[in-house]
């Protein structure tokens, strides 16, 4: 009988400890899920242009990875700081940003490598190809609604017999990276800032800076920009609008002279043979 009391009262103490254990588990959810929901009405008052997909603070200690639709971004746990980079894990020698971006949408990530100085080895996939001579027609606008778009909302760069326009964002690292390569082909360049990231401070000052290029330079590199005088930003809110009417939910976006669209970063030898083709 001691025996079988004695049975009870441990199989009850494992019992008591298996329910402390769930209500401490669904405490630990009940909180992170509000700890979330915190950070995320500060981040939406903060960045009220930004449409936030997910918030996720268990990822990695100390910092909240928050998704913007196909942008990444990440924050202190106070929505104070917003940190724009890419975190890497040196333990496990992981670019924890790049594994996130390719798991979030792989089709806008041609081109993208890991950190450090390794170049780009990944080649554009199928569907992004099909631009290139493939079967599929990539997706197209009227050329004539882009044309129609303000100058004010522009900086145009470089020189050449065919022209692209980028929508952008000055704190995207794609999209900093294109520009990079644009740079460098025989190609006119009209960058349409867009705000992804709260950037629309940044993208006015560029806009409203006496030296347009330069600006554009500076923004891409973190730097402070001073524009020292007000002008017409009103060419902002028609690109965002454009942006949103046509689907353009991540940066960069390159749009040909003929209305092709591209989304996502792509390497110079892509870019080439892409700029090669018959406007149709």
């Amino acid at each position: 009988m001691e025996f079988k009391w004695t049975t009870w009262k441990v199989a009850g103490a494992a019992l008591a400890l298996t329910g402390s254990l769930a209500a401490i588990a669904a405490a630990a959810h009940a909180a992170a899920a509000d700890d979330a929901a915190t950070i995320k009405a500060a981040l939406v008052k903060r960045l009220p242009k930004t449409e936030i997909t997910t918030i996720d603070c268990d990822k990695i200690e100390g910092v909240c990875e928050v998704q913007a639709r196909q942008n990444l971004f990440y924050i202190d746990r106070s929505a104070r700081y917003l940190i724009i980079g890419r975190v890497y894990d040196m333990e496990t020698k992981q670019d924890l940003t790049a594994a996130r971006l390719l798991e979030m949408n792989p089709d806008m990530l041609v081109g993208a490598g890991g950190a450090g100085e390794q170049e780009d080895a990944a080649e554009p996939t199928p569907a992004r190809q099909a631009g290139a001579g493939g079967a599929q027609p990539l997706p197209r606008i009227d050329p004539a609604a882009l044309a129609a778009l303000p100058s004010s909302g522009s900086v145009v760069m470089g020189k050449g017999g065919r022209t692209l326009t980028v929508f952008s964002d000055f704190r995207c690292g794609y999209c900093k990276r294109l520009h990079e390569t644009l740079a460098t082909l025989d190609v006119k360049v009209v960058e349409r800032p867009i705000s992804v990231l709260g950037t629309r401070p940044i993208s006015e000052a560029v806009i409203c800076a006496t030296d347009k290029r330069r600006a554009v330079n500076e923004a891409y590199d973190g730097g402070a920009i001073t524009s020292g005088r007000r002008c017409d930003t009103s060419g902002l809110d028609a690109n965002e609008a454009f942006a949103r009417q046509h689907g353009f939910t991540g940066t960069p976006v390159i749009v040909r002279d003929d209305g092709a669209v591209l989304h996502g970063f792509r390497p110079r030898e892509f870019l080439e043979t892409w700029l090669k083709e018959k406007v149709s």
